[in-house]
């Protein structure tokens, strides 16, 4: 079942809008590669600056060239011509300016028809991967015969820069990748991230991170090809050894390893080629030493590390268990510590890295062994810390915390949060007015203790105790969240239900999506866990089952309102894999909730 989850930020994934790369100050001063269009003429541009001083100096001058000296007839220019279109005694007769302009207009015309007439099809690949080949063996030559007089081969080395970047005109023309790995220049273009120069390697990586950008169109046939062909080439080998021996305290290869984790990025989207990454040793200790790094301000690659973890945990289950052994549960518990009691900073990426490392430990604690190492490590005292001491970190926690109680695996975790004490501050919680994304996590870890926790044990008796303290009170306040919830749901079920008289059903079918999305705003999914809780109440104490019946009476309902939205639950997980037993749970909630009718 969809729940607010889905609309928290995830970690980038196939077809997701990619990051871009921020840099400080004029990109030109180190390499980038630039797009080649039909129109990709670059020209500079100079520009005349005058300082204020200057111009009040000169506010009582009179604008304009110098007015010619009368006897310009002296030098045998006769003054009338000045009148009939020459520039003041610049020589260029309007003839020849017309005649100038006829042929710079035909010029353009000329190129202009050449570039129209430029066809990216395969014998123009053809072409360009020869000369791309030539070039590489060319300066391979002139670099060893001529190894320690640089000045011999660095104009090579710029033709060879300038050879890389003309290859990204190909990210518009996916159709040609096939051919183009065909041709073996995928593995000539990753064999030069091992170049001697770093700022051709660099360059290197910015156009293979363009090639496999999620931004391309192009489908996965296409994207397979010329990634299995960098693979078998050793990318990933060749991408760890740049993150070695590029220095981020340098623009140029701070951009290298930007562009690095961007590729790695592309690339853990596919399960398959993310386990391949996490086997690879050295990438996965590097981001976690990455996320580490000690900075003043929190910069974009130590944020996209972060991100990456996420990615790597998320794209596939394998990687959880061999990322454990690595500790890196408690290594994300330390990392967001910090924010317990305070809130990311706005400057830098501090926000975002703060994001992505709550979205790395909430993918962590889905799995059984994850929750097991976040009991472990404290990770559900550092979230009732956070629930009572922070502000930022405070709902970033309780998504965590639930993702942690509920699932396979969560019982200790519930049992963790009686025995820390948590249920004065999950109940304290609930008793307040909150927003519905608040309330909905808060619904759903206490859904879960009552789910997870054994029916005799301490834990479980303490958990409903909550529930019978001061007259019942909170069973009260629950019956008023669901009467409100249930009011809006029956507001936009009615307009729902105006839209579809009159549509074809496939009309409905296009709209099911857009009314699925208004039923959860309004908190259908809140109001199916209230029921959930309030079946599990019914069950587990007789006052309680009397109080939740003359509550509901009075608003003229009674437990098949209850029975109603299980059933509707149950209907929605039908057909789905069922790994944690929820339709067992329905079932059975539904038989004892009948049973009390």
């Amino acid at each position: 079942m969809t729940s607010i989850d889905e609309l928290f930020k995830k970690p980038g994934l196939p077809g997701s809008n990619k990051r871009k790369l921020e840099v400080s100050h004029d990109p030109s001063h180190f390499y980038k590669s630039s797009k080649h269009s039909v129109n990709g003429d670059a020209k500079g541009k100079s520009h005349a600056h005058a300082s204020v001083a200057d111009d009040a100096e000169d506010d009582d001058a009179e604008a304009g060239p110098d007015i010619p000296p009368e006897d310009d007839d002296e030098h045998g220019l006769d003054p009338k011509e000045d009148e009939e279109g020459r520039f003041f005694g610049g020589g260029v007769r309007s003839e020849t300016n017309a005649a100038l302009d006829y042929i710079e207009g035909h010029e353009e015309e000329d190129n202009e028809a050449e570039l129209v007439e430029e066809k990216y099809d395969l014998p123009w690949l053809r072409k360009l991967a020869l000369n791309f080949e030539r070039r590489i063996s060319t300066n391979a030559e002139l670099r060893a015969k001529f190894e320690h007089q640089p000045q011999r081969f660095m104009r090579s080395e710029a033709d060879l820069d300038e050879d890389i970047k003309s290859l990204s005109v190909l990210s518009e023309h996916a159709e040609l990748y096939s051919d183009f790995a065909e041709l073996g220049c995928v593995a000539s273009l990753v064999s030069l991230l091992a170049h001697e120069n770093a700022d051709i390697a660099i360059v290197a990586i910015e156009v293979f991170s363009e090639l496999i950008d999620g931004d391309v169109e192009a489908v996965q046939e296409q994207w397979n090809a010329i990634v299995d062909a960098a693979l078998e080439a050793g990318l990933l080998d060749l991408l760890v050894q740049n993150l070695s021996r590029l220095d981020e305290d340098s623009e140029a290869d701070r951009s290298g390893v930007y562009h690095i984790l961007s590729i790695l990025e592309s690339l853990a989207s596919q399960s398959r080629i993310s386990e391949k990454i996490r086997r690879d040793g050295p990438t996965t200790m590097w981001l976690l030493t990455r996320v580490q790094a000690k900075e003043t301000v929190v910069s974009q690659n130590k944020r996209y590390a972060a991100e990456l973890l996420a990615i790597l945990l998320q794209s596939s289950a394998s990687n959880t268990p061999h990322l454990l052994k690595l500790d890196i549960a408690d290594l994300l518990l330390q990392l967001v510590a910090p924010y317990r009691k305070r809130d990311p900073s706005k400057e830098g990426e501090e926000e975002e890295y703060f994001e992505n490392l709550f979205d790395a430990l909430t993918v962590l604690v889905d799995s059984a062994e994850g929750k097991m190492a976040f009991n472990v490590a404290e990770g559900v005292e550092l979230c009732l810390i956070m629930l009572h001491e922070g502000t930022a970190s405070k709902l970033r926690a309780l998504r965590l915390l639930d993702h942690a109680c509920a699932g396979v695996g969560g019982m200790p975790v519930c049992e963790k949060v009686v025995d820390a004490s948590g249920l004065k501050t999950i109940f304290g919680m609930f008793r307040k007015k909150q927003d519905n994304a608040s309330m909905e996590l808060i619904l759903g870890i206490i859904c879960s203790m009552l789910r997870q926790l054994p029916g005799s044990s301490p834990s479980r008796i303490r958990a409903v105790g909550k529930w019978l303290q001061n007259g019942h009170e909170k069973i009260s306040r629950i019956v008023q969240l669901r009467r409100e919830f249930s009011s809006r749901l029956h507001q936009v079920d009615a307009a729902i239900e105006t839209e579809r008289k009159g549509m074809t059903e496939e009309q409905q079918l296009e709209y099911a999506d857009d009314w699925f999305t208004r039923r959860l705003d309004v908190g259908i999914f809140c109001l199916q866990t209230i029921d959930n809780i309030l079946a599990w109440l019914i069950l587990d104490d007789a006052g309680a089952r009397q109080k939740i019946k003359d509550l509901l009476a009075e608003g003229d309902e009674s437990f098949a309102a209850i029975r109603a939205t299980l059933h509707e639950q149950l209907r929605g997980v039908e057909g789905e894999d069922d790994p944690e037993g929820t339709k067992d749970t329905l079932t059975y909630l539904l038989g004892s909730v009948q049973e009390y009718t």
